[in-house]
């Protein structure tokens, strides 16, 4: 099998694999510049004869409407030259708009381990004629009796079968719309954000929408997918086809999703009120109001809409394990998102003029001024939500239309206070406890920003915690706090820095001293010295590995010398996404993929990937897993260190020494079937 891999669009890879040229967006097709180079590298292939297109969509999330048109258009002309364009690796959503848009009726879609058309799968084994009652005893929904019960009370009640059992208990609502789509040959979908495009959803009046529990999904060619939870009211698709000028297909939904999502997508009836005028009035009455009255906010506020706003978000926020909230101004709209498992997903856009008033509402949560809009300002905030205390830091930074807010949410419950659950290889799990377990050292913890470096190091002093140690840390800030541990906050503003609280807290008799992180040679230089008068220091630095950390500290100013005596050993570290356990699906590796990774050729090696679900925002992963290298200074590396040695020569001791990689140890995670392939390469390539 040839495979040769090339970049054909600054946003495309392209890789030959038999017959077929797999095309890879590097993200999706809706982000503004990826359609062009997808454009650009189909007629790159058509140019070289290459008409057998498989299009890999693992680094996608959704489709817009130009995406699936996109699609459509390039089968269009590959059947025409005597080719074809198949998709495979999609998630759930992405397999939703298939079936939605009838892409998938167009396009073949790939299962994930691309030995079969999923089109296939979804095809009924039921006439036009079919009745609803015999498609939902077949499908084992519910027994015949109750069917013919349903059907009794017809007449009586002047409802529906589906209804009456739906009401009665006797059928889930979902079950009933599916089969009844099934009789209709018409789509069923779960509606959630991702499986719409929100600018086609905007197209239709909002009072109109509400009104006849409609909501456009998508737009391709002229015809307007609509969802509704009732696909035979002519009246209602007339009226939508005259106001949007176009076809309309209905799409089965559950009326209430549908009502939630059009508050949720659009700005909510509530929050029509002139916020430019009312804002100060309005916060006037906020700020009188006791601390215990907003921060609970479980307790639904009955003043402003504003404060139900802000209190849904952070209680969404916290509900879906958000680390961050970034609340951002644009032009004509407002974006709130949520970073889940180190990627931020989009949850709801308001219009911009309730923008100051959402961060003026944070501002009096955090103390701050709301009156100051000109320069960046810090807080905190905390909340009483689901039983639980949550500290938000607050953070605004004044733009170009207004300030962008970013809430970090500090969960202690959700923290993780033990190193045997920070998922260590055995051997690097041996190692990490056995550096713990020395009296005096320097041990480093190195990894980029949201790499899990303070969790490992608060990890570390819950586990040599003591009634007879004395451990003292140094943070910027402090995010968690710990029992029987001195904790201490740096305070750049009056001079209160990491090196000068670190001088003073030497003098306070301690035994474990962790600093927050080295960032210059000051801090570095007493960190070393105070691991070498007898004290454990942990602290983490900013490298791309663990032997980087190495020449980092050198760089800084540190006398090789002190630091090869220092030095007990480097733990490198990254978070990894876990593959979803709702939606993960096995699949057999490809040929190629074994032989690039050296794996047994003998054997059927089989991986694990999810295809979205609701459950993971419909991106294949649920939670985030560490993956760790860890380095030991033995009598050789400190001989090396000793004289100040170049990158390449410490990694040439690494290579003698058959070193345990982050990669290694995240592949070796791909193989148990925790995580995958593109989630190892995405976050070892930094």
């Amino acid at each position: 099998m040839n495979a040769v891999v090339d970049s054909v669009a600054p946003t495309i890879n392209k890789i030959q694999i038999g017959v077929a040229t797999h095309l890879t967006p590097a993200t999706s097709l809706s982000v503004k510049g990826c359609l062009d180079d997808f454009s650009a590298a189909v007629d790159d292939c058509i140019e070289l004869g290459e008409l057998k297109i498989i299009v890999d969509l693992s680094k996608a999330q959704t489709l817009d409407s130009l995406g699936v048109a996109a699609l459509m258009d390039t089968q269009d002309t590959l059947l025409q030259k005597g080719g074809w364009l198949k998709v495979t690796a999609h998630n759930q959503a992405i397999s939703d708009i298939g079936r939605i848009t009838h892409l998938a009726d167009y396009v073949t879609f790939l299962s994930p381990d691309g030995s079969r058309d999923l089109r296939a799968e979804n095809d009924s084994e039921f006439g036009e004629d079919s009745k609803l009652g015999d498609i939902l005893v077949a499908r084992g929904v519910t027994p015949e009796n109750r069917v013919e019960q349903a059907l009794d009370l017809q007449e009586k009640l002047g409802k529906r079968m589906g209804q009456i059992l739906v009401e009665k208990g006797w059928a889930r609502e979902d079950d009933v719309l599916s089969a009844l789509g099934e009789q209709l040959r018409i789509p069923f979908v779960r509606l959630r954000p991702g499986v719409f495009d929100p600018s086609v959803a905007a197209l239709l009046d909002l009072s109109v929408a509400k009104r006849l529990a409609v909501m456009p999904l998508f737009r391709v060619r002229s015809v307007v997918y609509l969802a509704t939870a009732k696909p035979q009211d002519m009246p209602s698709i007339e009226e939508v086809a005259e106001r949007l000028q176009c076809k309309i297909r209905p799409v089965l939904a559950r009326r209430d999703t549908i009502i939630e999502l059009l508050g949720d997508s659009m700005v909510p009836e509530e929050f029509q009120i002139d916020v430019g005028a009312d804002v100060d009035d309005d916060f006037a009455v906020v700020e009188a109001v006791s601390v215990d009255d907003y921060t609970e906010i479980d307790d639904v506020a009955a003043g402003s809409p504003v404060i139900n706003l802000v209190n849904s978000i952070i209680q969404r926020a916290v509900h879906d394990g958000a680390s961050d909230i970034h609340i951002e101004p644009f032009r004509t709209h407002s974006r709130i998102r949520f970073r889940i498992d180190g990627l931020l997903y989009e949850f709801t856009s308001p219009r911009v003029e309730l923008h100051p008033a959402i961060v003026s509402r944070l501002k009096v949560m955090a103390n701050l001024d709301i009156a100051e809009r000109r320069m960046p300002q810090d807080g905190r905030i905390q909340v009483q939500t689901r039983g639980r205390s949550v500290d938000l830091r607050f953070s605004s930074l004044p733009g170009l239309h207004g300030e962008k807010v970013v809430l970090r949410i500090l969960d202690k419950n959700q923290a993780i206070l033990d190193v045997n659950k920070l998922n260590f290889h055995d051997s690097n799990l041996e190692a990490f406890k056995r550096l713990l377990s020395q009296s005096h050292g320097l041990i480093l913890v190195t990894g980029p920003t949201g790499s899990g470096k303070t969790t490992s190091l608060y990890a570390a002093l819950n586990y040599l915690n003591s009634i007879e140690k004395n451990s003292v840390t140094i943070e910027d800030p402090v995010e968690y706090q710990l029992d029987i541990i001195n904790q201490n906050e740096v305070r750049e503003g009056i001079g209160l820095t990491f090196a000068r609280i670190l001088k003073h807290v030497l003098r306070q008799d301690p035994d474990i001293v962790m600093v927050g992180e080295i960032r210059e040679r000051e801090t570095a230089e007493i960190a070393v010295q105070a691991a070498l008068t007898g004290h454990l220091v942990l602290s983490t630095l900013h490298t791309n590995d663990a032997i980087g950390a190495v020449t980092r500290l050198i760089d800084m100013g540190v006398e090789p010398y002190l630091l090869s005596s220092a030095l007990l050993g480097v733990v490198g570290q990254r978070l990894v996404r876990t593959i979803c356990p709702s939606c993960r699906a096995e699949y057999v590796a490809d040929p190629q993929l074994v032989k690039q990774y050296g794996w047994d050729t003998d054997k059927t090696i089989r991986l694990a990937r999810g295809r979205g679900c609701e459950a993971c925002y419909d991106s294949g992963y649920k939670g985030r897993m560490g993956i760790h290298e860890i380095l030991t200074t033995d009598p050789d590396l400190q001989k090396l260190i000793i004289s100040s040695p170049s990158r390449d020569e410490l990694s040439a001791y690494l290579d003698e020494r058959d070193f345990r990689t982050l990669f290694i140890d995240g592949i070796d995670r791909v193989l148990e079937k925790q995580t995958t392939i593109e989630e190892v390469s995405r976050v070892t390539s930094l």
